[in-house]
């Protein structure tokens, strides 16, 4: 079975002083979307330029409904780059996040 799976790359175009000041409702709106089965993993690029997001969704579509929701995008801290692919294997312990 394949899956579509997302790398979601964010870039910050603000001075990481203003970064830090959204950082904590941006971690928030991550935590929902952990919740929800979207995202397996998620952190800070280094050096500290931006960020990457591991995630899954039915389409691309939900994917950019997720991303436009986070505070770094409503607030112009972040550009994000989409990159969209299928799973064709995957490690056995992805198949609990594969479920749901």
């Amino acid at each position: 079975m394949t899956h579509r799976l997302f790398i979601i790359k964010l870039h910050y175009i603000v001075p990481i002083e203003q970064v830090d000041l959204f950082i904590i409702p941006h971690r928030e709106h991550l935590d929902a979307y952990y919740q929800s089965g979207h995202f397996l993993a998620s952190g800070p690029q280094i050096p500290r330029t931006g960020g990457i997001i591991i995630a899954k969704a039915k389409d691309r579509a939900e994917i950019e409904q997720i991303m436009n929701r986070d505070p770094f995008s409503i607030e112009k801290i972040a550009k994000y780059e989409i990159i969209e692919f299928e799973a064709i294997k995957s490690s056995k312990i992805l198949e609990q996040f594969w479920d749901q």
